[in-house]
C-alpha cells in the first residue's frame, strides 16, 4: 500500500502521545504568558536579565514570553505528528480492508 510507513500499533500509540503532548505543551505555553511565578525555575533567566538591567522584570517578562510561544510552537508541532498517526491509522484500516 502506498504511503503506509508505520502499522495499526505504532499509529495509535502516536495518536495518543501527539493528544498529550498538546495538550501539555499547550498549557505550558498558557501560564508562560501570562508569567506564572511556579514556572521561574524553569525560564533561562542569565544574570545579565536579572542583575545587571535597571528594568529587570520586564526582561524576564521578555523571556517568559520567548518560552511560552515555543511551547506553542511544539504544541503545533505535535498536532503534524498527531495528523500524521490518524492518516496512517486510515490507511492501515483500507489495508485491512483490501486484503479480505
Amino acid at each position: 500500500m502506498r504511503g503506509l510507513i508505520c502499522g495499526p500499533k505504532l499509529a495509535a500509540c502516536g495518536i495518543v502521545l501527539s493528544m498529550w503532548g498538546v495538550v501539555m505543551l499547550a498549557l505550558l505555553g498558557i501560564f508562560f504568558t501570562t508569567n506564572s511565578a511556579v514556572l521561574i525555575e524553569d525560564v533561562p533567566l542569565t544574570d545579565e536579565d536579572t542583575f545587571k538591567d535597571l528594568d529587570p522584570p520586564h526582561r524576564a517578562y521578555d523571556v517568559y514570553q520567548k518560552v511560552g510561544y515555543n511551547c506553542f510552537i511544539a504544541a503545533a508541532m505535535y498536532v503534524v505528528c498527531g495528523l500524521f498517526s490518524c492518516c496512517q491509522m486510515k490507511l492501515n484500516k483500507k489495508k485491512e480492508y483490501l486484503v479480505q
